[in-house]
């Protein structure tokens, strides 16, 4: 199939070509249009969790659509609230924010219409103002920007402080600041791509191709999930996704390819026949590696969670799109090349690189370089090196079991956010539950004595418990049949802190005054979506696990026609993925080399992190193996030498699999240099566990394990011979 793609596409070049120029300025336009609105900061979870169920029910009984709350905060230290100079300011600022209309703020307040002492701080320094913005939580985000501004010109003045803090304004920050931390990975990440492929390829045009390749899959995907975002909302963290794993995919294949059609070209070969040779040999590794990829990805899609389905679906989106690119416009751009791939040459750096299985790849010629070294000494000494290797990472990966998980919020925004601001006001001088409060859904005839009698008691109980200081309130229906009672807690609604203070009411004072009572309790909000997301995570964290190592080992095993080199190549896979959890753990909860990498503590970890990073790690890393490993066999049945076919397959693969890792980890340390503590999370994960898989398994515990395993290592029982025989590549005469 793949050879048959390159010879269509290399017949007619300019055809696929403008086919997939058509394809990129759709994907171009669809971005820019509908980009914007097609993606949320808000996480849904379905499957009917209790929050998720409390929300729908209180849109469809009591107030429709769960209102967005703001808060507008002025403080000053020159005046207090029963000056004249405060109160001039205060109505001034409302008056402004009013005249934006009622299609931007629905409803707002002030202390100085009712004097109500709850808008005002015990140092009567501090005031409220309460807004409630129109429309949805995306209407909302699209508004505040004016609002925003209306707060910064109010700011300006020396003797008052103004600032904003809630749902729709946190939202706005976060996607600016993810904005600004895409835009900074990619003007690092890209240039030095640039320069490593400069490096491998020792020429420009060559180069540039891989570039051009992960551009065109990322703008198509972009355009796609445009699309997609208009039917089911996604989370805005899938365009630092597309990108972010776009530019890995795309260039990581494209590398492979342009490699093997240089070879080809090297050994004679036409251009296009060269093309077909190349759709034959690296264009089924391609194709696999793509499979192997989205396997990994579509584990997300189990899980009943916006997020982590927005992730796949963006991953998934993206390697296919690049996949499909570099079978079909890749082959047309190097047939019409052909020789002028290796225009515009740099000195001194124009040299091969490790070849990827060429004419010289079997001779003697390089074979006492770095990796033949390496394997040479590794293979004699196995034990030794699996325990100098494999003990320091399985340490590393048992960090894992210390770690904190949860979910970041506002107060972790860099230093100078304007809602991380208003929330250290608001927590210091009220509490920011006055922005996002849970809600207590009570379903039932609530003019019964019973009832009533419970949600007293309740009330009773909040009211004794000194973390819960701000008295709750309580609205019913006008049929009577459901009651909202909303309670403040105190803390960033996200955090470990006030999930623990809703699971007290949830798991204590709930079941306390409504047992036995005929009416059904339901929590929502945003710390109780918070609690349920925990909740969601560990029941699917298990499932998820067992899906990809599954169908990762049965694919192997296809391939191989082994069952111990699927078992050998799950088991470090798990390894690299389990020590990045581990240096996560390391950097950012224990703060080693925090300030040396730039990045900030944390008390935890994302708690969809973990999952996430074992998806798209199990996945991109596969690669590798899959690549190293289908070289290794290829040696092996043609010699039934096991320690010469090790030695042959990690000689032949070391360049590109080097390139390719490099290339990596370059374009994921570069996201982590932004300033969320997410991104820095997550590009750290992804680029610790490639750099580990493609530096110390690949040369030290592959060839380690397979030397001191032998011919055990292609085991397969004889009840299994009746499995097809999937080789990655044809086979080849290379010796």
């Amino acid at each position: 199939v793949t050879e048959a793609l390159a010879r269509i596409s290399a017949r007619r070049p300019w055809i696929t070509i403008g086919v997939w120029l058509l394809l990129v300025i759709a994907g171009g336009m669809l971005s820019a249009a509908l980009l914007d609105k097609a993606t949320t900061t808000e996480v849904q979870l379905t499957g009917g969790v209790e929050s998720e169920r409390a929300a729908r029910t209180l849109e469809e009984r009591l107030r429709g659509p769960e209102p967005i709350n703001e808060i507008v905060i002025i403080q000053s230290e020159s005046f207090t609230v029963d000056e004249p100079a405060f109160r001039n300011e205060v109505e001034a600022l409302f008056d402004s924010i009013v005249a934006l209309g009622t299609g931007v703020v629905q409803v707002g307040l002030h202390y100085y219409q009712e004097q109500d002492e709850s808008l005002v701080s015990a140092d009567r320094r501090t005031t409220l103002i309460p807004l409630v913005m129109a429309g949805d939580l995306k209407q909302a985000e699209g508004n505040v920007e004016h609002l925003l501004e209306i707060i910064e010109e109010a700011d300006a003045s020396e003797e008052f402080r103004v600032l904003m803090g809630g749902t729709a304004s946190i939202s706005f920050e976060s996607n600016e600041l993810g904005r600004e931390d895409l835009e900074k990975g990619e003007r690092f990440g890209i240039p030095v791509a640039m320069l490593i492929l400069l490096a491998l390829f020792g020429a420009v045009v060559a180069a540039l191709v891989p570039l051009g390749l992960a551009v065109v899959a990322i703008v198509i995907a972009l355009g796609l999930v445009a699309l997609i975002g208009q039917v089911f909302e996604l989370v805005f963290f899938v365009t630092m996704m597309i990108t972010m794993i776009g530019l890995a995919v795309g260039i990581d294949y494209s590398l492979l390819m342009v490699f093997r059609f240089r070879e080809e070209m090297d050994r004679g070969q036409s251009k296009v026949e060269a093309v077909h040779r190349t759709g034959a040999t690296a264009g089924r590794t391609v194709l696999f590696s793509g499979v192997t990829v989205v396997i990994a990805i579509c584990g997300m899609l189990i899980v009943p969670s916006s997020f982590f389905r927005s992730m796949a679906v963006a991953a998934t989106l993206v390697v296919t799109i690049a996949v499909a690119a570099v079978l079909t416009l890749l082959p047309a751009v190097l047939a019409l090349l052909g020789p002028r791939v290796n225009l515009c040459r740099v000195p001194f750096i124009g040299r091969k690189v490790g070849g990827t299985g060429g004419a010289d790849a079997g001779s003697g010629e390089g074979q006492r370089g770095f990796w033949e070294f390496t394997t040479r000494v590794v293979m004699r000494f196995p034990i030794i090196s699996i325990i100098v290797i494999g003990v320091p990472m399985a340490a590393a990966a048992s960090l894992y079991f210390d770690i904190e998980t949860g979910l970041s919020g506002v107060d972790v925004f860099p230093e100078g956010a304007q809602t991380k601001e208003a929330f250290l006001v608001l927590e210091e001088q009220f509490s920011f539950g006055l922005v996002s409060p849970a809600e207590i859904v009570i379903d039932g005839d609530i003019n019964s004595p019973q009832v009533q009698e419970a949600v007293q008691r309740l009330e009773a109980s909040l009211a004794g418990d000194p973390r819960f200081p701000i008295p709750p309130t309580v609205v019913a229906n006008p049929a009577g049949d459901l009651a909202l009672v909303t309670v403040i807690i105190s803390g960033e609604p996200r955090s470990h802190a006030a999930v623990d203070l809703l699971n007290v009411i949830r798991g204590e004072y709930i079941p306390q005054a409504f047992n036995g009572v005929p009416a059904t309790v339901l929590i929502g909000g945003a710390t109780a979506i918070t609690a349920d997301l925990f909740a969601v995570v560990d029941r699917y964290t298990p499932i998820v696990f067992a899906f990809v190592l599954g169908f990762s080992f049965i694919i192997l095993m296809l391939v191989f026609r082994s069952i111990v080199v699927p078992i050998k190549a799950v088991i470090m896979n798990l390894l690299s993925v389990g020590a990045a959890y581990g240096m996560l753990v390391l950097v950012f909860q224990r703060g080693v080399g925090t300030d040396l990498l730039g990045f900030r503590e944390a008390e935890v970890i994302d708690a969809w992190i973990p999952l996430f990073l074992f998806s798209i790690l199990f996945g991109l890393s596969m690669d590798y193996h899959v690549f190293l490993l289908s070289r290794i066999r290829e040696r092996y049945d043609q010699t039934e030498n096991n320690a010469e076919a090790v030695a042959y397959g990690l000689r032949s693969t070391a360049g590109i699999i080097t390139g390719a890792a490099l290339i990596m980890v370059a374009v994921f340390g570069a996201f982590a240099a932004g300033e969320t503590i997410i991104n820095q999370q997550v590009g750290f994960g992804l680029a610790v566990a490639i750099f580990l898989d493609a530096t110390l398994v690949r040369s030290v515990l592959v060839p380690a394990s397979m030397g001191l395993l032998g011919r055990r290592n292609w085991y397969l029982p004889s009840f299994l011979g009746w499995l097809p025989d999937l080789r990655i590549e044809p086979h080849e005469d290379t010796t």
